[in-house]
């Protein structure tokens, strides 16, 4: 399977959730606010509003709830342009996520409310559900697979997309408090990293599925034998890439963050579009850590994603990124 010729077809099928976010004024903590702005959240549904902000094809497989926070959430999907043909509702006690998050590093705070989660109903019906052949690359990040009935149905979505000739792309996107233990999540994580094209994570990250953080990077580079694109984030060090045989080291672009959050999902973006935009690898991995500088210096994270022309003017007024370590 060429992956990257996959990729520059730009049309994206991303499993995952969707919830609301809340964030209060810039630099006001969540206990002294009094009023907040909402939008849209959620990893895979940040990654999709990316994806089509910079000129790429996204629809969302996920589930909500069926009330006022879901329509919201779906509403903002088709205001962002991603595809809600595979976004389902689902009754009962079952609530959609709402985060918490201040536009402040210093003391940050973010709550996310995960319990009884609606993107967790995900079915296998839902997933077969899907037309695999209008898409060129399936997107996913690591939250779907914390429990059931998501966790089956993701993996039949794996299976599914790899029958229809499309790469699985998988950001690892670890949070322990979704998982039910953190050797459930490793060997989950790990089953799920062995059946992708292209892997995304932090030091954290392949330091856990490895059982020991400073064995991260020796994993990630021994998953790069069966998989063609491995990606291991050091966070403010860059990046190094394992492809094809090569490894490429990358730096960041430092800016003024207004909040840690959001930068993985615009990286993800800004890598893939870039890609599809025809940038070799190395310049499409510099392209997403601009698009994650661009989203820690703004309030929310689906619409801090950047458009194309916000890209190109960062780039040209930016001094550039640091080197790589």
């Amino acid at each position: 399977m060429d992956v990257i010729a996959a990729i520059k077809q730009n049309r994206f099928v991303v499993v995952g959730r969707v919830g609301m976010d809340l964030f209060p004024p810039d630099g006001v903590a969540v206990e002294d606010a009094i009023s907040y702005t909402a939008d849209m959240g959620g990893s895979s549904a940040n990654i999709a509003a990316g994806l089509v902000k910079l000129g790429g094809q996204a629809s969302l497989v996920t589930r909500v709830s069926n009330d006022a926070v879901g329509r919201f959430c779906v509403k903002k999907l088709r205001e962002y342009g991603v595809g809600t043909q595979y976004v389902t509702a689902v009754s009962g006690e079952f609530r959609t996520s709402l985060a918490l998050y201040e536009s402040r590093v210093e003391g940050h705070q973010s709550v996310i409310y995960r319990n009884g989660a609606a993107d967790f109903e995900l079915t296998i019906q839902d997933v077969e559900a899907v037309d695999y052949s209008q898409f060129s690359a399936l997107i996913t990040a690591g939250t779907v697979f914390a429990s059931e009935p998501s966790r089956t149905a993701t993996f039949l979505a794996f299976e599914l997309a790899r029958a229809a000739g499309l790469p699985i792309i998988f950001d690892v996107d670890y949070r322990p408090y979704s998982w039910p233990s953190p050797q459930v999540a490793q060997d989950v994580l790990s089953r799920a990293g062995a059946l992708s094209d292209v892997i995304v994570g932090n030091d954290d990250e392949f330091g856990f599925m490895a059982g020991n953080k400073d064995k991260g990077i020796a994993r990630a580079r021994a998953l790069s034998r069966d998989v063609a694109i491995v990606i291991y984030k050091r966070g403010e060090h860059g990046a190094v890439t394992f492809a094809g045989g090569e490894v490429i080291a990358t730096g960041i672009y430092p800016v003024t963050a207004l909040k840690p959050t959001g930068a993985g999902d615009s990286f993800m973006a800004g890598l893939l579009t870039s890609l599809a935009s025809g940038h070799d690898l190395k310049t499409s991995l510099l392209r997403g850590s601009a698009c994650a500088a661009i989203v820690v210096a703004k309030p929310g994270c689906a619409p801090a994603m950047p458009f194309p022309a916000d890209l190109e003017t960062f780039l040209a007024e930016h001094p550039g990124p640091t080197q790589a370590a």
